[in-house]
């Protein structure tokens, strides 16, 4: 029997670059080679916890650099604020009497205290148009044909009962005007009569009267009334006699304006549509589809700078400029139509215009009588730049110019603050822990000259010395001179705001020409943060981000390494898989044999 044949009686197969991995080592052999791979592929990956361990720090190393780099952009923000111009020309403004005007400085405003003596407010000019503009509730005097429901009164009258001298009157929105009156007589027994004047020029014009046929007070209204009647018909408690508090007949403003109750009927072309103009704006309307209330929407909402109202109490229609000031409102109806002339706001139709006024006021004691179109004096009509002063009513006030010290130091506290954050945190990531058993753990950035070169490099340039200043003399030669100074025990600063409103109040030119001299240390500090992150300008990277890059890298490349190592292993592994397979398979054909001589010995047939 050949050799093949008996591994073949076994159960083997001889290894080819084709077989399987056999998946129980040993089995001829008695070697648990397996694990002997597993532990040489292990061996063979050491390295790698070395490797990741350093790609860790690396990585959070980098994280904590990114923290670091939006705090220096934080800090470069800050120090632009305080180089900025617009800072030191922040104004602020108050009055001596905030009833009487308040004011407001913008930047740049001229410093200094000014008195006004505000004699006359502005008004704004306005229309007032013909007084009594609508129909009266009946011209012919015959209240039989005047509804309740549908006549003109300002506000509908809702059915229910009312109170005549304690009897309660009911009215439907069905009855007639002449019906009411039925009741009110019917109700008191005869002691009350109603009566409707619809004579024109007497002094009861379109108004209703309640007389007291036996010289009684007429007493009118209760609690549990229920009809608005006496009060759409303005009747209120008086005497003997009681009329209307003013002429009943009002015009319609939500029907459509052909149903208007206006005593001229607005107009339009053949096909109901109109227009006229106000202030050179057109505003266009139809008879039949529009209400007044449309028409007063639209002016209302045009650009035509004026609100348009009906006078309920009047009766009549007005127009009021927008803005205060001696200005003129220009109107005219287009041909075909008539709505200003219908309404009473033509000329024409007895429309007057009462002009609005200027605000007059004296400055500084001065006699000549200065004028603003509006209640807001500003530079335009004072002549000092950058104030307004808004005045409430008439009377003598004082306002004052001063610089916004407040902004400023706000500002310069903001700095201390972001300064004081990227020390600290620069600090904390470099200290050492000392650990219960006596060892120590090093920080994040123990050792690390670069988080190391950023601390020192804030400290020096921030507190560097500007000779330019110095030879100069200035006031403000240092931060020392704004109350900024180092604690001595780390990198932070401190701040005496004291020292700091001192210094502000008393030089605030000197603390200006301090932040923005271009060999003064805060100019360095900045010239430093463009070299850290990167200048706008520049297509060149700062060192704070070439150094995030080449942290990058790095972690990148030991990715690439763990990487190369894996496939190697991979690779060895597949190799030592195929020896120790084809070992297995030599020593079960080895065994197989001996085991066949060891059988035709014992049969004798050897």
């Amino acid at each position: 029997m050949s050799s093949t044949s008996t591994v073949t009686q076994i159960g083997l197969t001889p290894a080819t670059s084709s077989s399987p991995n056999l998946q129980v080592t040993g089995l001829a052999s008695g070697m648990d080679w397996s694990t002997i791979i597993q532990e040489l592929a292990d061996a063979e990956r050491a390295p790698e916890t070395q490797w990741k361990t350093q790609q860790t720090t690396l990585n959070n190393q980098n994280s904590a650099f990114t923290t670091i780099a939006g705090e220096l952009t934080t800090l470069e923000t800050d120090v632009e604020t305080l180089q900025s111009s617009s800072l030191y020309t922040s104004r602020t403004a108050q009055t001596s009497d905030s009833s009487i005007a308040t004011a407001s400085a913008a930047s740049g405003a001229t410093l200094g205290t000014y008195s006004f003596n505000i004699s006359h407010l502005a008004t704004a000019s306005q229309v007032n148009g013909q007084s009594g503009i609508s129909t009266i509730l009946s011209p012919d005097g015959d209240l039989s044909n005047v509804t309740i429901g549908t006549a003109g009164f300002a506000t509908p009258v809702t059915a229910g009962t009312f109170t005549v001298n304690g009897a309660q009157v009911t009215v439907a929105t069905t009855d007639t005007l002449q019906d009411v009156f039925d009741n009110i007589s019917t109700a008191t027994n005869g002691e009350v009569t109603a009566s409707y004047d619809s004579t024109p020029g007497d002094a009861n014009f379109d108004k209703i009267t309640l007389t007291d046929t036996k010289g009684n007070n007429v007493v009118l209204g209760s609690a549990n009334d229920t009809s608005s009647f006496l009060q759409s018909a303005g009747l209120y408690n008086n005497s003997t006699s009681v009329t209307s508090s003013a002429a009943l007949g009002h015009v319609q403003l939500t029907t459509a304006m052909e149903d208007a109750d206006l005593r001229t009927a607005i107009q339009g072309d053949s096909s109901n549509n109109g227009s006229f103009t106000i202030n050179g704006v057109t505003i266009s309307y139809n008879t039949s589809t529009d209400s007044i209330q449309n028409v007063l929407d639209s002016i209302n909402n045009s650009s035509a700078g004026v609100t348009a109202s009906y006078d309920v109490q009047n009766n009549r229609f007005v127009l009021t400029n927008n803005t205060t000031g001696n200005v003129g409102i220009s109107m005219q109806d287009a041909a075909g139509s008539n709505f200003l002339a219908a309404t009473g706001l033509a000329t024409s139709s007895g429309g007057k215009t009462v002009l609005g006024s200027n605000l007059t006021y004296t400055l500084n004691g001065g006699t000549q009588k200065l004028q603003s179109q509006s209640n807001t004096i500003t530079s335009a009509s004072s002549g000092i730049s950058g104030l307004s002063v808004t005045a409430l009513t008439t009377g003598s006030v004082t306002a004052t110019v001063s610089s916004d010290t407040s902004s400023i130091s706000t500002a310069i506290q903001q700095f201390v603050t972001d300064y004081n954050t990227v020390q600290s945190y620069i600090t904390s990531q470099q200290a050492v822990t000392n650990n219960a058993d006596g060892s120590v753990t090093p920080g994040l950035f123990t050792g690390d000259m670069t988080a190391s070169d950023i601390a020192t490099n804030l400290r020096s340039s921030t507190f560097s010395d500007d000779v330019s200043l110095a030879e100069s003399g200035a006031a403000i030669q240092s931060l020392a001179d704004l109350g900024i100074t180092t604690n001595g025990q780390n990198n932070t600063v401190s701040l005496d705001t004291d020292t700091l409103n001192s210094a502000l109040a008393g030089n605030l030119s000197s603390v200006q020409s301090f932040f923005t001299d271009t060999n003064g240390p805060i100019t360095q500090l900045n010239n430093y943060l463009d070299d850290a992150l990167g200048s706008a300008n520049s297509t060149t990277p700062g060192t704070l981000t070439q150094h995030q890059t080449d942290l990058s890298t790095q972690s990148s490349d030991i990715t690439t390494q763990i990487s190369n190592l894996e496939s190697k292993i991979t690779s060895d592994t597949a190799q030592w898989n195929s020896e120790f397979e084809a070992m297995e398979v030599a020593e079960s054909q080895t065994n197989s044999e001996l085991t066949y001589l060891s059988e035709q010995v014992s049969n004798g047939s050897l």
